[in-house]
């Protein structure tokens, strides 16, 4: 158990059957009462909510999130598959779990599962991953546009230099989904 005194940012805890993780807290003293500000993200939804608690309030239940690295194998039917690099375990999500994520996956590449006791929570990226360019307009000289539109091998479309073409690997941002460099 974990009191509001004990709160910092990144721990997780159990708050009205959520699993919700502090993303800012703030000891506050107003008119001789103590309270804490606290915004949290709930981890199954990824809504953020903003509460204040008494330091009277009773103890949270800390939660311990485990992060494995996982390959992942492929797509088959709505469900993407990921395998244990350790164990060789094998599990599936949902695809409707994994829209976003799911522009920056290859086969083969290790992404690290979150996860609550047997609960799988969702997929993290790496903040930026190497792509293939397979549709783009060719490049024109002397064209007064810098930036054009880009398909990559996973669907996703970015906008890129005039310069690029197909077949050029590019870096992408796996938080906006922006073009960063080549790579």
């Amino acid at each position: 158990m974990i009191s509001t005194n004990e709160l910092k940012n990144g721990v997780v805890i159990e708050y009205d059957g959520k699993l919700m993780q502090i993303i800012e807290f703030m000891h506050v003293l107003q008119n001789k009462v103590a309270y804490v500000r606290v915004k949290m993200k709930d981890l199954r939804t990824g809504a953020v909510t903003e509460t204040a608690l008494k330091g009277s309030d009773s103890a949270f239940k800390r939660c311990y999130i485990d992060k494995r690295d996982m390959q992942y194998l492929y797509n088959a039917g709505g469900l993407y598959a990921f395998m244990d690099n350790e164990t060789y375990e094998q599990i599936e999500i949902p695809e409707e779990r994994l829209k976003w994520e799911s522009k920056f996956m290859l086969d083969g590449d290790t992404v690290s599962i979150t996860m609550y006791e047997d609960e799988i929570l969702g997929v993290s990226l790496p903040d930026k991953v190497v792509l293939t360019v397979t549709e783009t307009a060719p490049a024109v000289k002397g064209s007064s546009t810098d930036r054009k539109k880009a398909v990559l091998e996973t669907g996703l479309e970015v906008t890129v230099p005039a310069f690029l073409e197909t077949g050029e690997k590019i870096i992408v941002s796996t938080l906006d989904g922006s073009y960063v460099s080549r790579a």
